[in-house]
């Protein structure tokens, strides 16, 4: 809980500092920190995945702790979709940028099924992570769709 505290503070601090498109150096480095930042969140919602589907004992504090960190992460990566990056990645369709109203709907959507996990998660009821975790992969899904190369 402290590690997602800190995570929060350090992330808004760093966007109150400047602009989007001024936190990075280098287009590239936008490219790395959102990717980053979803393959941490990844990694984290795939491992509530696996209690949430039976193939990993369910753990209600793993549960709220990997939701934490989720919860967190998920604000992240939008910052590092600026229009500079556009074409630097084979991941990203080039819809993101055509479509800015849509994608930033997705983005809050995921914030808002992401923070609905944590709150499910810490009612240590499997059923009710299950739920969650149902709604937030859709989620995740339906950006993918729509904006993300397979």
């Amino acid at each position: 809980m402290k590690f997602a505290a800190t995570l929060a503070l350090a992330a808004a601090m760093f966007a109150l500092a400047t602009p989007a498109s001024a936190q990075f150096a280098k287009p590239e480095d936008a490219v790395k920190y959102r990717q980053s930042a979803l393959f941490v969140m990844a990694q984290h919602f795939g491992r509530i995945g696996a209690m949430a589907n039976g193939r990993a004992p369910y753990d209600a504090k793993a549960a709220v702790d990997n939701a934490e960190v989720v919860a967190e992460m998920a604000k992240l990566p939008w910052a590092g979709f600026t229009a500079n990056t556009d074409g630097l990645s084979q991941k990203a369709k080039a819809d993101i940028w055509k479509e800015q109203a849509k994608f930033k709907e997705h983005n809050e959507k995921l914030v808002g099924d992401t923070g609905r996990l944590l709150a499910a998660a810490k009612t240590n009821n499997l059923d009710n992570l299950k739920t969650a975790f149902s709604q937030t992969a859709a989620t995740c899904k339906a950006c993918h769709d729509n904006f993300r190369n397979q």
